[in-house]
């Protein structure tokens, strides 16, 4: 065990030693990302979609998220022979010249990115076909990318994905986690208010509406929550045929069981895989709320087990890849 493990690291630090950073065409400047893991056109590729807000390649969110997930992610999958390419998303961090303002998007923008991304990561590694790894609203871009091109992806990986549209998500969210006081039924109320008025297409009035709320459905994110309220995750996993692997803890506070189950519902033939008494991370934790957020703050927690075998499975053993590839465009 001891030897395997040693193994495991010394892969691990050969691939982060040979990373290297890598562009893409943005709509207005470059986006930039890590390219680390094996070389080769018989390596395995995986793009990784990095979370919703201000996450980062590494799937960090400072200053209260240091998980490092997506980090993690890359050296465990080079350590089992797979690259991975890890990258900043538009308007952010090192993608931060691709447009001026990161908050004017929409789901279609972000795959438009992954399909760029997909291009370069063939043309430079000889890949027949990229897989994604989307995590948690990344696997919706993921699944946005697939429904509406398929060329040149292998496959999904849906980490911790949304599996209804995000309406239900968040009024599941905010009645499981608002504490019993005399605020709770007002902010309920008024996120009730917020959101018919967003599914309808309409721009929400937040007067009167608490700082916090406010905060969250600012005017200037008001476009995109309508662009995500219109996609049903079901409808668009139905709409590839592409292979996919679903992975849900169940101990997620923020996407449960429920969504993993829908996708699943949608394309019986995908893959989940259910992890016990895992977060939202991918790290193990209790359900109980202030012990499983420290996980998030913690990159020295390493991924649960099951995570990586789990992907690796998925990406190293899928029979059909080689029907799906086709010369890079």
């Amino acid at each position: 065990m001891r030897l395997l493990l040693t193994a495991a690291v010394l892969a691990a630090s050969l691939a982060a030693a040979s990373a290297a950073e890598i562009e893409a065409p943005g709509p207005q400047g470059p986006l930039r990302g890590l390219l680390a893991g094996p070389a080769g056109a018989d390596a395995p590729v995986v793009l990784m979609i990095p979370g919703s807000g201000t996450s980062d390649r590494d799937g960090n969110q400072l200053p209260g998220i240091r998980a490092a997930t997506l980090r993690l992610l890359a050296e465990g999958l080079a350590a089992r022979g797979i690259a991975s390419a890890r990258v900043d998303k538009r308007g952010l961090h090192g993608s931060s010249e691709a447009v001026p303002d990161p908050e004017d998007v929409t789901l279609a923008a972000y795959a438009d990115d992954a399909h760029a991304w997909i291009k370069v990561l063939r043309a430079r590694t000889g890949a027949p076909c990229v897989w994604i790894l989307g995590h948690s609203e990344g696997g919706l871009v993921a699944l946005k990318t697939a429904s509406t091109r398929p060329e040149g992806i292998c496959g999904l990986v849906l980490a911790a994905t949304p599996g209804r549209p995000l309406g239900a998500l968040l009024r599941e969210q905010f009645r499981a986690n608002l504490p019993e006081s005399p605020l709770r039924q007002p902010t309920l109320d008024a996120l009730e208010t917020l959101l018919s008025a967003l599914e309808a297409g309409q721009p929400a009035d937040l007067s009167n509406v608490n700082p916090q709320l406010a905060g969250i459905f600012r005017p200037s994110v008001q476009p995109y929550v309508i662009d995500l309220l219109a996609h049903d995750p079901a409808k668009m996993i139905a709409a590839t045929d592409l292979p996919v692997l679903i992975l849900q803890g169940t101990t997620d506070l923020q996407v449960t069981m429920a969504d993993a189950e829908a996708l699943a519902a949608a394309r019986p033939d995908a893959r989940l895989v259910r992890l016990d008494g895992v977060n939202h991370m991918f790290k193990s934790a209790p359900a109980e709320r202030t012990a499983n957020l420290e996980a998030y703050a913690n990159p020295d927690l390493p991924l649960a087990d099951g995570v990586l075998e789990a992907i690796a499975g998925m990406v190293l053993d899928d029979p059909g890849t080689t029907s799906r590839r086709s010369p890079v465009q």
